[in-house]
């Protein structure tokens, strides 16, 4: 059980390290230091970039390849075999890029530890490598450093930190060196700091509790290396899809063989052939399509903001079924913003998202102009203020310089063009009192105009209680107790908003005034009350009204206050008026369910609020659980673990950190989640195109298939019948209807090029009005089987009796000009089936007959090559085909029309039904 430092006085802490305040010395330094072992993070051992190459041919379908290489230099085709080959290395060096690059996690991690840190050693401050800092060790942190280990606060000067990449807390934490209950959560633990996380103000002194491994860091490092991989959807069903052809295959080369020697075939021959027809039944170009239609649906989601790292990932986002999502700077801007005033008895909007300077001031809707109450709130807000706000010359993008909360006043004076340049200037500071949690206000002395005036700002109810008077229209007029009330129950109302609230007063004081002792914080003329959130981004709105008409579930997932999160869902309309108790859950609540109760749960819950990183990943498994298909959406290192385990994790890329993007299978390049919608219609698109061409293209081999198998049991009994004389040899041939040279080259090329042309298709009309699709959904749904049953049939019979009317039994001219017909119908009758290929349910006119380019240039392109091989002197040989005379073309075109139009009409019949 992890040490409950937080729960330990210091006395305690101090005792049980063994540490006094002249700190470790350097002997036991180093023994701890073998004891516990260096401060940093350990990388599991993971699979050698050897064993990653080999895992990319343990698939079905590459096996199946495999196979069918050995079987084709089996029967003597070596130019098949290398053909098939190069289409296997090259989907094998494609999948082991991806999965090479994504394991880069805890390099990641490692990077984000701080190099160096002031320890106190033998009475002396030193400069130490993080790395050797041990438990004891007694560290001195200041603002601006990266905080290098786990550490008890022993002393704090209004010392706040940045914990957003740990805990997702959007607002810099106070720190304070008190005790706190033992089952105080991991993000209200003041009194702790974090390894990776930094001090954004003031400065302490603390105790190194926890190095390495043993971090709330290294305890997420070892997380996301003991995150499982899981597969996609996509390989799901290919693996499916590849058992299930490689049944066909075995089954039909043991009846072709069985079948041919029943008829009377000798049975080394038939052995042979039923080889080649298994290699037939093996569409040969699937893996490589796949993988191209996978990398081009990357390419254009990358165009749109959304980097993929994973190439089955694309295709996953498609059957996304639930978007757990971070709510600081992936929901929101990640920037705190000024939205209301309440200044001279007025409520004030201020419009404007984010550090951007731009923005107005209203009051009911209306844009007013800058009076003296409202300069002397936003003048104060500047001055007793230690944050800046910057513009970055390259990017044009504004940041602040300090605290995110006193940046927010800074953004919002700039927008009445009030610069902190400007008022520093004017008055400089000649002295402060600091901000404490104790105090909860600030108060800095400024000198100008031969006059010295003291600025404080703080909670509301605190300001106002060192306050004697009130600035109303330009005058300081006495505070009564009805003011008083007036002021907090407008403090409350904002912070039902979730709005955090700041109250802000001056004080006129000698400018004889030397000394600035605590007790001159009396008699103070309060201005007014500024408040700010952290506000949602404004187009995240829509996007979440495209995911519910997709019936896409959004969950809000956040470290962040419960009051905070539900003002943010209400805006965004992930929650409606009326909350229901068991919508929202905190880690608190979390803390106190099974794994069973909240499996029970996790469909009603909206929001979860103040969780820490092992919630975040019991959430995403419990999703899981209910066969749902899990996107989590992150930018903190807090995000990681639960990125790694959901089925597709997205990280931003702009606030991101390199952890986060690591452990994702894709990266928002913008931070934009509307970006995620985009993506998801992507993936959808390209799940409904590999459909479109494994249909396709097994449509075409089943009827490939059927015509050979045909022919070799029943060409003996037809010429028997017809021909009683005929030559044994020629029936013997004629029974092969197609060479393994044929079918090789419709696999590869006829098919090739309109099934990739396919993969880039535009989609149907209703693509993002579709429920999602079932984890475990077949890619063999009810439309494809009828298609795989109808399509063959029909067309083989056609082929078959163009074949059979040649006679090819009769003499070898006559199988030479069977064969042709064949040969040519069938291409033709494929190129007619793909361009019907485009949607499963809707005929060509509705999704747009030219929409997509590339498969007539695909279809005119097979056709040219056709034409290379018929008209070729040398290569018909090769193919065992004579010249076309003008009747086999009129027969191809009549059979392509014919099973063209029989496709669409079928269509719209079957679309007006629906």
């Amino acid at each position: 059980m992890t040490k409950q430092w937080h729960s330990e006085t210091i006395e305690a802490v101090m005792e049980q390290l063994k540490v006094t305040n002249s700190g470790l010395d350097s002997n036991e330094a180093s023994q701890r230091l073998i004891t516990y072992g260096a401060n940093e993070l350990k990388k599991e051992k993971g699979k050698s970039p050897i064993k990653l190459f080999i895992g990319q041919f343990t698939n079905v379908l590459m096996i199946i390849l495999l196979i069918a290489i050995g079987l084709s230099i089996a029967v003597g085709e070596p130019t098949d075999a290398l053909i098939i080959l190069a289409i296997v290395i090259a989907s094998a060096v494609l999948g082991f890029t991806q999965e090479y690059r994504s394991e880069k996690a805890v390099e990641a991690l490692k990077k984000m530890a701080a190099p160096n840190a002031i320890a106190i050693r033998d009475d002396k401050e030193i400069k130490i490598p993080a790395t050797q800092l041990v438990p004891g060790d007694i560290v001195l942190l200041y603002t601006g450093d990266k905080i290098p280990a786990d550490a008890r606060l022993i002393e704090t000067f209004t010392m706040k930190t940045d914990e957003a990449p740990l805990t997702g807390e959007s607002a810099p934490v106070d720190k304070t060196t008190d005790e706190l209950p033992s089952e105080t959560q991991l993000n209200d633990r003041r009194n702790m700091i974090f390894s990776g996380t930094a001090v954004v103000y003031g400065r302490g002194k603390a105790i190194v509790t926890n190095t390495g491994m043993t971090t709330e860091f290294g305890k997420i490092a070892e997380m996301v290396q003991s995150a499982p991989q899981e597969k996609t959807p996509l390989e799901k069903r290919m693996g499916s899809v590849g058992k299930w052809i490689g049944l066909l295959a075995v089954i039909i080369a043991i009846s072709v063989a069985i079948a041919g020697v029943v008829v009377g075939r000798p049975i080394p021959e038939m052995v042979l052939w039923a080889i080649s027809l298994a290699v037939a039944a093996v569409p040969e170009a699937l893996p490589a399509i796949i993988t191209g239609a996978l990398a081009i649906g990357m390419y254009r989601m990358a165009k749109s903001n959304s980097i993929v790292k994973r190439l089955p990932a694309v295709e996953t986002l498609g059957s996304t079924s639930v978007i757990c999502s971070d709510k600081t700077g992936t929901l929101t801007k990640g920037e705190m913003t000024v939205q209301r005033l309440y200044v001279n008895g007025q409520t004030i909007k201020v419009t404007g998202i984010g550090y951007t300077p731009e923005g107005q001031f209203q009051i009911d809707d209306k844009k007013i102009v800058l009076d003296e109450n409202l300069k002397a709130l936003l003048k104060t807000s500047v001055l007793c203020n230690d944050s800046d706000l910057e513009k970055d010359s390259e990017s044009g993008k504004w940041t602040v310089k300090g605290d995110p909360t006193e940046g927010a006043l800074v953004v919002a004076a700039e927008k009445f063009n009030l610069k902190k340049a400007t008022f520093n200037k004017d008055e400089p500071r000649i002295a402060e009192i600091p901000f404490s949690s104790e105090r909860k206000r600030m108060t800095t002395i400024h000198t100008g105009d031969n006059k010295k005036t003291a600025y404080m700002k703080g909670a509301p109810e605190i300001v106002l209680s060192k306050c004697s008077k009130i600035l109303l229209n330009g005058k300081a007029v006495p505070l009564t107790d009805e003011i008083i009330t007036q002021h907090q129950k407008v403090t409350e109302d904002f912070a039902l908003l979730a709005l955090r609230n700041l109250g802000f007063a001056y004080k006129e004081l000698p400018n004889t005034m030397e000394e600035f002792p605590e007790s001159i914080e009396q008699d103070f003329v309060f201005i007014g009350i500024m408040s700010m959130i952290d506000p949602p981004r404004p187009e995240v709105k829509d996007a979440i009204n495209i995911c519910r008409k997709a019936g896409i579930r959004v969950v809000m997932i956040t470290g962040d206050h419960k009051l905070t999160a539900t003002a943010v869902a209400k805006d965004l309309t992930l929650l409606g008026d009326n909350i229901e108790e068991d919508q929202v859950l905190t880690g608190e609540d979390l803390e106190k369910m099974s794994d069973e109760q909240l499996e029970a749960v996790v469909e009603k819950v909206v929001i979860y609020a103040r969780v820490a990183p092992e919630h975040k990943s019991r959430i995403v498994k419990a999703w899981k659980k209910k066969d749902q298909v899990v996107a989590m959406t992150g930018d903190g290192v807090n995000d990681a673990p639960a990125l790694k385990m959901s089925d597709i994790g997205i990280a931003m890329g702009i606030s991101g950190t390199e952890v986060t993007k690591e452990a994702a299978d894709m990266v928002l390049a913008d931070d934009n989640f509307a970006s995620i919608v985009k993506a998801v219609r992507e993936g959808r698109e390209i799940y409904d195109n590999i459909k479109k061409y494994l249909t396709y293209l097994l449509q075409c081999n089943i009827m490939e298939i059927l015509v050979m198998f045909v022919a070799v049991v029943s060409v003996p009994y037809i010429a028997s019948v017809i021909s009683p004389g005929a030559n044994v040899e020629l029936v013997g041939s004629a029974a092969i209807a197609l060479t393994a040279v044929q079918i090789l080259w419709i696999n590869l090329v006829t098919d090739g090029l309109p099934a990739i042309a396919l993969g880039v298709d535009p989609g149907d009309p209703d693509l993002m009005e579709r429920k999602p699709r079932k984890p475990n959904e077949s890619i063999f749904t009810r439309d494809v089987k009828t298609y795989l049953i109808f399509v063959p049939i029909f067309t083989s019979i056609l082929l078959l009796a163009a074949y059979f009317a040649h006679t090819p039994w009769a003499s070898g001219e006559q199988l030479l000009a069977a064969r042709t017909q064949l040969f040519t119908a069938m291409v033709a009758i494929e190129l007619a089936i793909a361009i019907t290929a485009r949607s499963f349910k809707y005929p060509l006119y509705k999704v747009g007959a030219f929409k997509n380019k590339w498969l007539w240039i695909a279809v005119l392109s097979s056709l040219a090559l056709q034409m290379i091989i018929f008209y070729t002197p040398g290569v018909q040989e090769l193919f065992d085909i004579r010249t076309p005379e003008l009747i086999d073309w009129v027969i191809a075109g009549l059979y392509a029309g014919i099973v063209f139009t029989t496709i669409e009409v079928g269509k719209w019949i079957t679309s007006r039904k629906k």
